[in-house]
């Protein structure tokens, strides 16, 4: 199950927390879609890089 909390808002934007199952993601966010088999041919230094978690 998820809730979304919302945090601030201006206007028609808005940012707040999704919260998840496997847990939290601050938003807004961009939330780039992999399959298990290309997250591991990364590097785990550049996954560290660009935020993945």
């Amino acid at each position: 199950m998820s809730a979304f909390t919302l945090g601030k808002t201006d206007g028609d934007a808005r940012t707040g927390t999704l919260h998840t199952a496997h847990g939290d993601v601050p938003t807004p966010a961009f939330m780039p879609v992999a399959t298990q088999g290309s997250v591991k041919a990364m590097d785990p230094d550049d996954l560290k890089k660009v935020g993945a978690r």
